[in-house]
This record gives C-alpha cells, structure tokens and sequence, in this order.
C-alpha cells in the first residue's frame, strides 16, 4: 500500500490524468503485475512474439509507434529500438520503469495521451509510422470511462464501452501503415474443479475476426481476486490487422 501510494506520487502525468484516474489505475496495474509476474509471463512472451512477427517483413522501418506500452513488460523495446529509426511509446501514463528504460535509447520518445479523446488521436500520432502496435489496450480504453460515470453516481451509457471499442478499432483500419493489435476478448471465471463460473465480454459486443494467434492470460491466479476462483482471459493477437480485418462490422 505504501509502495503504491509513492508510485502514485511519483509518477509524473499531467494534472487531467491523474484526475481521471489513469494514473490510479496505471499504479494499481503495475502492482498486479508484481504479485503476477511468474503467471503473467507467458502472456507478455507472446505479446512481444506477436510485435516481432508483425516487423519481420516490413520493407520501410522508420518509425515504429506502440499504443498502450505501459510498463513495457509486453513490448519488445530493445528489438524495435534496433529495427526502426524512430520509436513512439504512447499512453497516458508512464511508469517510472518505462521511462527509465526508454532512456537507454536516443532515439525513443514518450508520448502521453488519452487515446478516448476526441478527435482521433490514433490518426494524429501514427499517420506516418511504419508499424503500429496496439498493446493489450483495446479493453483497457473504456475502464476510465465506465468508472468514471459509476463514481458520479451517473448511468453509464449503454452503448459507451463498445463505441470506444469500435472507434479504436476504426482508427486503426484507416492507418496507411502495418498495423498489430494484440488484445483480450473474454474473461472466464474459474473455479478450482476448472468449472467456468462465469464470462465476462470484454468488447462489449464488438466480434473480432479469427486470429492467426491465441493463447489465454491467466490475469487473477487463485488467491489474487478470490481464493477458490481464478480469472482468466483469452487473448486474440494480429500481426497483420488488416490482412484479417476484411468483413469486420462495427456498431
């Protein structure tokens, strides 16, 4: 507790963003990911797997842009520093870790953002890169959001958390460059007969196509959330977005 509260202090963001939340839940985040780290393993090795698969044929690497990079424990940093001109870490947070560990190399640059905004921010930061990568960020856009109007004792939107879903999505279709979107889709809950309790979709709504790649995330081993239940998460990962996102249909 008092790790986070420092970690919260510490972390520099601007004022609207620590006022939303993002830091907050940036904080929260990374501490999971310190109790997680064994079973969370797997998971960040096939992320960053899927970001290599996606820049191994690219015959332009000028500009390599990650959305969502966070801590950087998916993101394959030292190997996109070492393939691209120019590397852009965006969020709207950055760990204390990330950018201790973006230092290392001149040419990466930090970028903070709310990829909600209006506008479309995706187009503004990634219309010239060569490869972009969405980073287990998709489920992530509409939790601010949704928090934000149950904390204000407000209605939640019924349609809010699959327009965010599908607006990403449709910013990442009109991008001239590779795109790689890694993301879960579903949580199951578990029990420890290995009964499903429950399932939770992530998307709100919005159907994925298939994907050359999937694996599921153990995100809560027993004992993280509940003591007898699990929470698991299956991940869809495409190292060419646009090659599977023929026949997508968006609300």
């Amino acid at each position: 507790m008092l790790l986070d509260l420092a970690l919260w202090l510490a972390t520099p963001a601007p004022w609207r963003h620590r006022r939303l939340g993002y830091v907050r839940e940036s904080v929260l985040l990374s501490a999971r990911a310190r109790r997680c780290r064994r079973v969370w393993a797997p998971h960040a090795a096939h992320t960053r797997a899927a970001v290599l698969a996606a820049c191994a044929d690219l015959p332009l690497r000028r500009e390599a842009v990650v959305l969502g990079s966070g801590p950087l424990a998916d993101v394959p940093l030292a190997e996109l520093a070492a393939a691209f001109e120019r590397v852009v870490l965006v969020d709207a947070v950055h760990p204390l870790s990330a950018r201790l560990a973006a230092r290392r190399f001149g040419h990466v640059r930090l970028v903070t953002a709310d990829l909600t905004g209006a506008g479309d921010p995706v187009g503004d930061l990634c219309g010239r890169a060569d490869l972009t990568v969405s980073a287990n960020l998709l489920t992530q856009l509409p939790v601010v959001p949704v928090d934000r109007h149950e904390a204000a004792g407000l209605p939640v939107p019924e349609r809010l958390g699959a327009e965010i879903v599908a607006a990403h999505l449709a910013a990442l279709g009109r991008l001239p460059g590779r795109v790689c979107l890694v993301t879960d889709t579903e949580q199951r809950t578990e029990d420890r007969a290995g009964r499903v309790t429950d399932r939770l979709d992530l998307l709100f709504g919005v159907s994925l196509p298939p994907a050359p790649l999937s694996w599921d995330w153990e995100l809560a081993p027993f004992g993280e959330a509940e003591r007898h239940r699990r929470l698991v998460h299956s991940v869809r990962a495409y190292p060419d977005w646009a090659a599977a996102r023929d026949g997508l249909s968006l609300p």
